[in-house]
């Protein structure tokens, strides 16, 4: 069985007023781990992960993989929603990844994208998407501009910060219609993309829904993810104690950590049972 890797992560967003510290150190932290378990790593960081590059790379990977590979893909950033505009979302929006040139003509890389990269893989290809950015619903901008470094921000980017000249206010006037936006609070982001027949797999920061936030942060001094930092606490910790150990095992342990007061996010695991109870990265 092969094993390759994508590890993309971008502090910085030119022209949206939001930019992050952890991302860069999150890439890096997950390209070591799958490197030193025989991954073949590839990395897109800042100005290099733009949507086209982000988007080759996802198609270059899973193209070459062959049944029984298994190929990781992991992201951290900022993640938005866009209107739906194909009609296959419940809540009237689709989930995106954030690229660095999303203010720049880019836009998101939004899940039918990334549904339609993952189906082209050969059958037998396994998936694994580890995200540590937000996919929320909300629309408010309270929660950008500058902030101390040493405060946690969301891993979120409002759709007004990078939309198209007259098209910020749609998702606004989605979200208002009846006083609330219809959405299935809870459900997972990215979920359409994966193929649980393959054996595919998402692990997400945060829950998707209004207000759920995968947050930025710092410890001992260092900037990282919340999600990445504790994913990569405990699964030393998991495999410590069991060497056996599976997704559900450390998406336990990772549950132990996550929410805190002061972090008060969610993580999700979604995938079959049979994916789920896998062996990590086996």
């Amino acid at each position: 069985m092969a094993k390759s890797a994508l590890c993309i992560g971008i502090n910085n967003y030119p022209g949206t007023d939001l930019d992050l510290g952890g991302c860069v150190n999150d890439a890096h932290d997950w390209a070591a781990l799958l490197g030193g378990r025989g991954f073949r790593v590839t990395s897109l960081l800042d100005a290099a992960a733009t949507k086209a590059a982000m988007a080759e790379g996802m198609r270059r990977l899973i193209g070459e993989a062959a049944k029984g590979d298994l190929v990781v893909i992991t992201f951290s950033g900022h993640g938005t929603f866009v209107p739906d505009t194909s009609g296959d979302e419940p809540d009237r929006q689709d989930e995106g990844l954030c690229p660095y040139d999303i203010q720049q003509g880019g836009g998101a890389l939004i899940d039918d994208e990334i549904h339609r990269l993952f189906a082209a893989r050969k059958p037998g290809v396994k998936l694994v998407l580890i995200s540590d950015s937000c996919h929320s619903g909300t629309v408010t901008r309270a929660l950008g501009g500058e902030q101390p470094a040493d405060l946690p921000r969301p891993r979120f980017m409002p759709y007004a910060n990078w939309a198209p000249q007259g098209r910020a206010a749609a998702p606004a006037a989605t979200a208002a219609r009846g006083g609330a936006r219809a959405t299935a609070r809870g459900r997972p982001p990215f979920k359409p993309a994966l193929a649980a027949h393959e054996g595919d797999l998402l692990l997400s920061g945060c829950e998707e829904g209004p207000n759920k936030f995968s947050y930025d942060t710092r410890f001992k001094g260092r900037a990282n993810g919340a999600f990445t930092y504790h994913a990569l606490k405990t699964l030393r910790e998991v495999e410590a104690a069991n060497p056996q150990a599976t997704y559900t095992d450390w998406h336990r342990a990772i549950a132990k950590a996550l929410p805190t007061a002061s972090l008060p996010q969610r993580p999700q695991i979604v995938g079959s049972d049979a994916a789920k109870n896998a062996r990590i990265f086996g």
